[in-house]
């Protein structure tokens, strides 16, 4: 039976979000096509007619996360308080305790580093897009990269702990350290620096 092009779209897309999830909640690598294919209910044999291979999966799944990431963190009209309010949600608990609906680079970070240049590379155009739109708000492109690498580490080492205590404690202070380093927008240094 052949299906249209728009059913293959929809399949191809229920695929590559169920994969996301199920490989930010355990990883890529020990996910078998058959458990990927299983969780949208289809055989492992109908993998193939959407990828040619696993790292072709993990290749656009990386595409897919870290572009909606960047949808989420850094586009649109970009202000300081827009960021502060991105960073607060980022480094929630709601965040932590909810891997699979989250941020990518903590979950798939390690893998990502072990997959081809072509992965790599990739994600490393995202990332930078997203260093970008941030020094662009903060005026520090160094300042842009350290947060993002704090925010990404705060993340990896709180949900590393074994209670919500301490887990609470490393956002607390991931927090705290950027809040210093971009204090909230003042209106009128703004309006100053405009005359």
């Amino acid at each position: 039976m052949r299906y249209s092009a728009e059913h293959k779209a929809q399949t191809r897309e229920k695929l590559l979000q169920a994969s996301g999830v199920l490989a930010k909640r355990g990883g890529f690598a020990g996910t078998g096509v058959d458990g990927l294919m299983k969780a949208i209910g289809l055989t492992g044999g109908a993998f193939y007619g959407h990828f040619s291979s696993k790292d072709e999966l993990f290749a656009a799944i990386v595409e897919r996360e870290l572009s909606h990431s960047l949808e989420l963190l850094g586009s649109g009209e970009a202000s300081r308080d827009k960021l502060r309010r991105c960073l607060a949600m980022y480094l929630s608990m709601k965040h932590v305790e909810q891997p699979d609906s989250g941020c990518a680079i903590p979950t798939l970070g390690a893998e990502i580093a072990r997959a081809d240049i072509g992965v790599r590379e990739n994600a490393e155009n995202w990332l930078v897009r997203l260093q970008q739109a941030w020094a662009a708000e903060l005026g520090d492109p160094q300042l842009a990269w350290a947060i993002l690498a704090q925010c990404v580490g705060a993340l990896v080492v709180a949900r590393m702990m074994a209670t919500p205590e301490r887990q609470g404690e490393v956002l607390e202070a991931s927090k705290a350290l950027i809040a210093v380093s971009v204090p909230a927008h003042d209106e009128n240094y703004s309006q100053s620096s405009k005359k």
